[in-house]
């Protein structure tokens, strides 16, 4: 019998990749492109197997699916692809910062600031507290503003606290008592006695405030979803920024000190304005502060002057800049 012939085997089409629910095909070009795409595809699947996290291996993935999407973006013109690389690189810094909290290092494998605050949580409640200030306070002006956010970190959690002298007469105030008679005036602050009275107590003797606007009224949860822990680290980490050694030092005016404390909560992970380091928008910076649009160049040179700030710039829509070593350990960094 003659022998059957053999039929040869068609060659199988070559395979399209897939990475976060897109298909790479396999006509994308440049073929680098598709190649690290497909790599990365196959290395996040991998991931997912793992039975222990690595996340610096993971912000390294990241880095690189952002880099790849912005130029598969640049090519095809797909928004979603763009808005993909964004969200990379937002978990990109997300892991990174997750694997320094742990390991206590920076990537250079350098000990990490040591944070009065420590972790995103209490971070983005720092940022919350400061932005309800923003909306709420009563009076208008920096100074009154930076004595409202240090009060309502006091009080946030029963809307009641305690106060001594030296809580608002360090605060670089022009007129301590002026401020406080003011928001006594108006109904938001309620004191015991009078505002001499608060001035001049002290540790072994507190004067006991109310903010009535915070007080619980039984029909829901406050302003805040924090505890009292919480409120305590908040309150500890604004008294310990507004009152830092070199703001002391240089007199720091009341404005200068509540600049360096929104600032702290607007910058990256490295000490850059912005979540990105961008810069800050005026549009929103100069709201939060009540700082009128003429000063701030004269406030970021005190911030400079006192080794807060470095490397700052005003133009007619943003600020930019960097957080010296000396202000990182206050930051609340931005996602």
């Amino acid at each position: 019998m003659p022998t059957a012939r053999s039929v040869p085997r068609r060659p199988r089409p070559p395979r399209d990749g897939r990475i976060a629910g897109q298909v790479v095909p396999h006509s994308l070009r440049p073929v680098e492109l598709r190649d690290e795409l497909m790599e990365l595809g196959d290395l996040f699947r991998a991931y997912q197997q793992r039975t222990e996290p690595n996340l610096a291996f993971l912000a390294g993935l990241h880095a690189r699916k952002a880099t790849a999407f912005t130029t598969w973006s640049a090519i095809t013109d797909d928004p979603h692809l763009r808005r993909e690389a964004r969200r990379a690189e937002q978990a990109a810094q997300t892991a990174r910062l997750q694997h320094q909290q742990r390991t206590h290092c920076t990537d250079s494998g350098e000990p990490a600031v040591n944070p009065v605050l420590a972790g995103a949580a209490l971070w983005e409640h720092a940022r919350t507290a400061v932005e309800y200030c923003a909306g709420h306070c009563p009076l208008p002006g920096p100074e009154t503003r930076l004595v409202v956010v240090m009060l309502t970190l006091r009080t946030a959690h029963t809307g009641t606290g305690n106060l001594v002298g030296q809580d608002l007469t360090g605060l670089g105030l022009s007129d301590p008592g002026g401020v406080v008679e003011q928001l006594a005036g108006c109904g938001w602050l309620s004191l015991p006695g009078s505002v001499e009275s608060l001035l001049e107590s002290r540790p072994e003797n507190p004067t006991p405030v109310t903010i009535p606007s915070l007080l619980p009224n039984g029909e829901g949860p406050g302003p805040f979803r924090f505890g009292r822990t919480t409120r305590s680290k908040l309150s500890g980490w604004a008294q310990k920024t507004v009152t830092d050694k070199n703001l002391r030092k240089t007199k720091a005016t009341a404005a200068a000190r509540l600049l360096a404390l929104i600032l702290a909560t607007r910058s990256s992970l490295e000490g850059r304005l912005g979540p990105s380091g961008e810069g800050l928008a005026l549009e929103m910076l100069l709201p939060q502060t009540a700082i009128p649009t003429g000063e701030l160049p004269g406030l970021l040179d005190q911030l400079t002057a006192a080794d807060w700030l470095a490397n700052s710039t005003v133009s007619s829509t943003r600020v930019t800049g960097r957080l010296t070593e000396r202000a990182l350990p206050f930051t609340c960094p931005l996602p």
